[in-house]
């Protein structure tokens, strides 16, 4: 990190060309390239640099000289202080452009590949859609009250927030009522977070506490849980010390197509934060497999079942591996509920060079991985050794979709045939991404 550099900083003037990653407008100056919050391409703005860095520097908007025709006044009144969103001042069309050229230009400049053809954008609801999230919780001796929210835009403060767009709902609503009922307890002090998990059937908010509430904070959390119709968790440690404040939980539950019974999940558990276009996203990715009876799948990384239970009423059978016990468990207790017997799951380290286990010596016919940032590069040869007619990527990170891409296409002999983005989380500049690769001939 460079230096932070002083409020005083010197007025430059500059026309903004493109959007950086995180949503900044770039501008080059001097022949180093100047990253501008607020800015937008197309724009001529007054900036002030913020921190100096060896290859750019960093800088925040003075005052707009020629906005941009995509410019949009942000529906959040918190906008450009809260971190939780970076482009709610970007028309939405606007940022799915955005989005798009942010995956093509890592195809061409990591993997070194382009697809033969792009996929429409795929897009759910623009508010209110946000059903996982972590809140920082703290209270605040100079303001003399709780805060709860996201962290200020290139700041670790707590953003000063009293309601949220894109948290699903109650939760959006729910920020000033919560940080209020923090600031009541005896704990006050000792409550750091706040994780929000959203199901269709209620919600949840796990409270971090680093000690014990006391009898009579325990009285004014339930009166909350009344009062919002939310179960409240309490989690004194690691994950293993989540348990609810009004026992028994009822488990939260998303509705997909074909599952009966639908996915229950906890409230710690790992979920696609927009439900809805989480069902456009599943019914793409099985429509890109285009699975035949006879076919046997491998779901990598497959958390809950979210892809492998549905991918089960269309092929013969699918084996889903996952890293995390809980969730293979679970995953496990979903097929059941589902009454789904041909989806079998397995615990494996994905990240190994060598996968253990008897899946990764069979032989399947499609297959579809949905990892993590860091991506699948190291599981990449168990997964195509037995050339599966075709494999799809779901992508939450451009630049190792690209970087496997190019693995894919050069040492495996797979053809890019199709990708497109899908807006998971709209207004930020998080980048969702699926792709179809099939073998080269």
């Amino acid at each position: 990190m460079g230096p932070r550099l002083k409020p005083a900083a010197a007025v430059e003037t500059a026309d903004i060309e493109s959007l950086d990653h995180e949503g900044r407008g770039v501008a080059h100056v001097g022949g180093k390239a100047v990253f501008v919050d607020g800015a937008l391409p197309g724009e001529s703005v007054t900036f002030r640099r913020t921190r100096r860095q060896r290859r750019h520097d960093e800088a925040a908007v003075v005052e707009i000289h020629h906005a941009s025709a995509d410019r949009v006044a942000p529906r959040c009144r918190h906008f450009g202080i809260c971190g939780g969103c970076s482009l709610q001042h970007l028309d939405r069309a606007a940022q799915l452009a955005a989005k798009a050229r942010i995956v093509a230009d890592a195809f061409e400049r990591i993997g070194g590949v382009a697809p033969e053809a792009w996929l429409a954008p795929l897009m759910g609801p623009a508010w209110s859609y946000r059903r996982r999230a972590r809140l920082g919780c703290k209270f605040v001796d100079k303001k003399g009250k709780v805060l709860v929210g996201f962290r200020e835009r290139g700041s670790p403060l707590l953003a000063d927030l009293a309601s949220c767009e894109v948290l699903a709902p109650p939760v959006g609503a729910l920020i000033t009522p919560l940080a209020g009922l923090v600031g009541t307890l005896d704990i006050r002090r000792r409550v750091a977070q706040v994780e929000v998990a959203v199901g269709e059937n209620g919600a949840a908010l796990v409270l971090r506490v680093l000690e014990d509430p006391t009898p009579g904070d325990r009285a004014r959390l339930s009166a909350f849980e009344s009062e919002h119709g939310v179960a409240l968790y309490l989690q004194r440690g690691g994950l293993d010390t989540v348990t609810p404040l009004t026992p028994p939980a009822v488990p939260l539950r998303y509705e997909l197509p074909g599952l009966t019974a639908g996915i229950e999940f906890a409230p710690t558990d790992f979920v696609q934060v927009n439900g809805p276009l989480n069902r456009l996203m599943v019914e793409r990715a099985i429509a890109l497999l285009a699975p035949m009876p006879s076919d046997r799948a491998l779901d990598l990384f497959c958390g809950l079942g979210n892809f492998s239970l549905p991918l089960a009423l269309e092929a013969a059978s699918v084996d889903g591996v996952e890293g995390d016990a809980n969730l293979v468990a679970r995953a496990r207790a979903n097929a059941e509920r589902n009454g789904i017997a041909n989806a079998a799951f397995h615990v494996a380290d994905l990240s190994a060079a060598d996968p253990a286990g008897a899946w990764a010596r069979a032989a399947y016919d499609l297959v579809l991985l949905d990892p993590p940032r860091a991506g699948a590069r190291e599981v990449l040869p168990a997964a195509t050794a037995s050339r599966p007619r075709k494999f799809v990527y779901v992508s939450c990170h451009p630049g190792t979709l690209a970087r496997d891409a190019g693995i894919l296409v050069r040492e495996h002999r797979y053809r890019l045939v199709t990708a497109g983005i899908m807006d998971m989380f709209p207004h930020t500049s998080h980048v969702e991404s699926i792709a179809l690769f099939e073998p080269q001939a």
